[in-house]
């Protein structure tokens, strides 16, 4: 049997058209059994990933990979816990296939009904992070969709070994073969996207770079970021025990996560008020920072321990405009709200940005006018996750203004389709003097 990308794009093509009548309680059965057989074979994978760590290890000696990547390849325990979990929250979730979203009569006989409905066929690209083939199968499979999934050549021997677990977990299951599909080349994926008869979404999980050239070369709907460039704005009325402890967290908490904050912005009365603190916590913690000349000079006459004060960076333009992934962050004093929007529109990413305020009305402005697809307030931005957010897991975060936009769960891979049940009716039958239409809302739907 053929495996060219035009044969598994059209078998998975025609895989999602009989997924989408599998019921969901045989999608979740598959899920199930998918947990059980990753979880009877986790230390096979775990050795399989110790093996690209240590190649990742020779990359980074040699200077051809960057320690963030590696540490988004590493699958420690508690990712891999975290990936068994997330399938069976996703299988515990409601089904949301099938939902009735808009019932509305026409006239009498003449019922419009607006149903959820898988998107079709999904191709997932991504790099490192091997339990991203965990996570996106038990999305798919949850919300009917056929997927697509390539691993980056990092993770080659980790994405084979779980790859393998769970095609053969699935083919005892009622998930029609070719559903879930996994191709190892960048010559395959290249020509993938040209499928467009066949795949209806492209979902890019890496860096900028990865986004930019998929976005590039392919007429298939994109669905993702490019960068994770996010910013933390510090009032003047911030609570300074409160400002020192989110930012902490969303800068150490995982540096080489998307949703990290890169840009730190502070009101130029909290220079002197609330940033030493903040500074202090981050210095003590490792973390780097690149300040303008405000801060900087702010900071220099704080009460900073003097060591700390010696290892402070100038800033350039370019630092305010850098996804960092390390435990680097670019310092930068505004005067006030206004500006602080005005640079985070200008410079942000779209991804995920943060006011630290105790005023209720300054954070409403700030998360109305920011125009990102997280808005938090008081709260680190390492929040914005699709776990966190109660959707057992995500398929990547988009950034997008149509459809999907934040964390991609289950609803973001659903979309929707209309039925109209009549009784022989015409759109001639309705007009002046003939039919009028009723347009009234159906209660108590069932279909």
């Amino acid at each position: 049997m053929s495996t060219s990308p035009v044969d598994i794009a059209r078998t998975a093509s025609l895989a999602s058209r009989t997924l989408k009548a599998v019921s969901g309680a045989d999608r979740n059965a598959a899920l199930t059994a998918v947990h059980a057989a990753l979880a009877k074979s986790q230390d096979a994978i775990l050795e399989a990933n110790q093996k690209d760590m240590q190649a990742a290890q020779k990359l980074i000696d040699a200077g051809k990979m960057r320690q963030s990547l590696a540490k988004r390849l590493f699958l420690s325990q508690s990712k891999w816990d975290g990936m068994l979990e997330g399938i069976l929250d996703v299988r515990d979730l409601e089904d949301p296939v099938g939902k009735v979203t808009l019932a509305t009569k026409l006239d009498d006989g003449l019922d419009l009904y607006r149903l959820t409905c898988p998107i079709g066929v999904l191709l997932v690209i991504f790099e490192a992070r091997p339990e991203v083939i965990a996570n996106i199968t038990a999305l798919a499979l949850k919300s009917g969709n056929a997927v697509i999934l390539k691993g980056g050549k990092e993770s080659t021997n980790s994405f084979s070994a779980i790859a393998k677990v769970v095609s053969e977990a699935l083919a005892s299951t009622a998930i029609p073969p070719g559903a879930v599909q996994l191709v190892e080349t960048r010559e395959d994926v290249s020509a993938l996207l040209d499928q467009d008869q066949y795949i209806d979404l492209v979902i890019p999980r890496g860096g900028n770079e990865l986004v930019r050239h998929i976005k590039e070369n392919t007429k298939i709907p994109v669905m993702g970021h490019a960068d994770g460039l996010c910013a933390i704005y510090v009032h003047s009325d911030a609570d300074v025990e409160k400002a020192a402890k989110v930012v902490l967290d969303a800068k150490t908490d995982y540096p080489a996560a998307c949703n990290a904050v890169e840009t730190l912005l502070v009101h130029e009365s909290a220079a002197t008020t609330v940033l030493p603190k903040i500074a202090s916590t981050l210095l003590q913690a490792g973390v780097s920072l690149r300040c303008d000349p405000v801060s900087k000079a702010a900071l220099k006459s704080s009460t900073l321990d003097p060591a700390h004060k010696l290892i402070l960076q100038e800033a350039t333009d370019q630092d305010f405009d850098t996804e960092f992934l390390e435990l680097t962050i670019a310092v930068k004093t505004v005067s006030g709200l206004d500006e602080a929007i005005l640079h985070i529109n200008a410079h942000s990413s779209g991804h995920t940005d943060a006011i630290l305020t105790e005023s209720k009305e300054t954070a409403e402005s700030f998360m109305n006018r920011v125009d990102s697809a997280g808005v938090f307030w008081n709260c680190s931005t390492r929040f914005a996750d699709g776990f966190r957010y109660g959707f057992g897991t995500e398929v990547g975060i988009s950034t997008n203004k149509i459809h999907a936009r934040g964390p991609v769960g289950l609803e973001g891979l659903t979309i929707h389709k209309y039925q109209l049940r009549g009784n022989g009716q015409g759109a001639s039958d309705y007009g002046a003097g003939k039919r009028a239409y009723l347009h009234q809302k159906i209660e108590n739907v069932e279909i």
